[in-house]
């Protein structure tokens, strides 16, 4: 039986505390759309996308407006289409993107993912194909996402892929440049990428899910932080404990929300993914989180500790309010999109450096990230290989989103809009790694991925 008291509490969640549900994703297999004819193939892909989720706006909406709880964006992940277009024999798959493109504008989705390829122990010509298109996909599409596995625990990192992706932003940013290198925004390079993330730019389908499904991704910095204002100065097991608490209530209202969409819809509930992802509005920070735990800044001596605990305690409540949390559930780290991270970069509290220890007990990676322009693929190839060897010998998911903004310097900024919010240019360092990058080949994966 809900309680008075926990529906009251639930409306100040979402009135005051910027509490709302992320994302409802539908995620598409399409796999059955393979073909020997690319033009063919991409009618399939546009056509099943269109069946399937006609009705995923309406359907967010009549919940939104039901339930009255905000739901910022409905999207849709779709099967990796290196996968899909190893048929055609094709040399570029930007057909693929633009059909992807029209069946999002069609069904009126916010972001269209899996325009991916999974390379962490070599690529096909079809791998190839996807990821020499990438720069052109999203530069001429709007809602498009692109993803690409270097590496993982059980096969180590791909040094080959990892060198061209660095290649593949600088070009993709050059592309967009007018637009502060938008393209880059919508491009992921993961390690240990899941099959069932709802969160752009980096969701796809896996091959391990079912034909249709639907994940929620639920959100709620402003409510994590509001609550320790009540515990304050008092000890870190009272605030993780409170932070426990906080994330069961906010994983709950994900269940009801993903498990009504899925009855609606017609398709399996898959997962609930309690992520606090922040947004550009004050009030909604994860930074805010850390500074109200007793920091002065992020970026701080303790941030990474902090940061450890505040994942751990988001994960436990989670898993105890739903038998199916999955996805990345934890604490995303944008910068461009907190509030709190983007001053911190600007004043010099945070650096690039501080961000990548971050990543070590966080969901995710180095996110949403804006360099100089004039920065070379190498090095961002090389930040790319960090980033990848923290995920592989952790275990555990890293990425990075990065964008070299052409014809800016440190101190800059770039206004992505939105959710995407505004991104200072951060320095990077400038000793070259680019006789590290040439060499090329794996790197091995590490002892502990031999667990058979």
């Amino acid at each position: 039986m809900i309680q008075r008291n926990e529906i009251l509490q639930t409306i100040e969640m979402i009135d005051q505390q910027h509490l709302d549900i992320r994302t409802i994703t539908m995620g598409i297999s399409l796999l059955d759309c393979a073909d020997t004819d690319i033009g063919r193939s991409c009618t399939k892909v546009y056509d099943k996308i269109c069946r399937l989720a006609g009705n995923l706006v309406k359907t967010g909406e009549d919940i939104e407006a039901e339930f009255g709880i905000p739901i910022v964006n409905k999207r849709v992940s779709v099967t990796p289409i290196a996968l899909v277009g190893a048929a055609t024999g094709a040399k570029s798959y930007v057909p693929y993107a633009e059909a992807l493109d029209r069946a999002a504008k069609q069904i009126g989705v916010n972001f269209l993912g899996g325009f991916s390829a999974l390379v962490q122990k070599g690529m096909t010509e079809s791998d190839r194909v996807l990821i020499s298109s990438i720069p052109e996909a999203l530069s001429e599409t709007d809602f498009v996402c692109s993803s690409v596995n270097v590496g993982s625990t059980r096969a180590g990192i791909n040094m080959d892929a990892v060198a061209e992706m660095g290649r593949v932003i600088r070009r993709a940013a050059g592309l967009t440049a007018d637009q502060g290198g938008m393209a880059c925004a919508k491009l992921v390079v993961f390690c240990n990428a899941v099959e069932d993330n709802p969160f752009m730019a980096g969701a796809f389908h896996g091959v391990g899910e079912p034909e249709c499904e639907i994940h929620v991704g639920v959100s709620g910095p402003g409510v994590v932080e509001h609550a320790l204002k009540a515990v304050r100065g008092q000890s870190f097991d009272v605030a993780a404990e409170t932070i426990k608490k906080t994330a069961f209530r906010i994983t709950r209202m994900g269940q009801l929300v993903a498990q009504e969409a899925a009855h609606r819809l017609d398709v399996p509930f898959g997962i609930v993914d309690l992520s606090l992802a922040p947004t550009p509005a004050v009030g909604d920070s994860v930074a805010a989180i850390l500074e109200e735990l007793g920091l002065e800044s992020v970026g701080a001596p303790g941030t990474t500790a902090a940061l450890a605990m505040l994942n751990d305690a988001v994960k436990k409540g989670g898993v105890m309010a739903s038998s199916h949390v999955g996805g990345l559930s934890g604490a995303f780290i944008p910068v461009s999109e907190d509030a709190g991270m983007i001053a911190a970069a600007e004043n010099g509290k945070l650096t690039l450096e501080k961000l990548e220890a971050m990543t070590c007990v966080c969901s995710v990676g180095l996110d949403m990230i804006a360099v100089p322009g004039d920065t070379p693929a190498e090095t961002i190839s090389a930040v790319i290989a960090d980033e990848c060897a923290i995920g592989m010998v952790n275990n555990k998911t890293t990425a990075v989103r990065i964008i070299p903004a052409p014809g800016k310097t440190v101190g800059d900024r770039v206004d992505f809009g939105g959710l995407l919010g505004t991104a200072p240019v951060m320095p990077v360092n400038t000793c070259s790694p680019a006789e590290f990058i040439a060499r090329g080949g794996r790197i091995p994966a590490p002892l502990h991925s031999l667990k058979n």
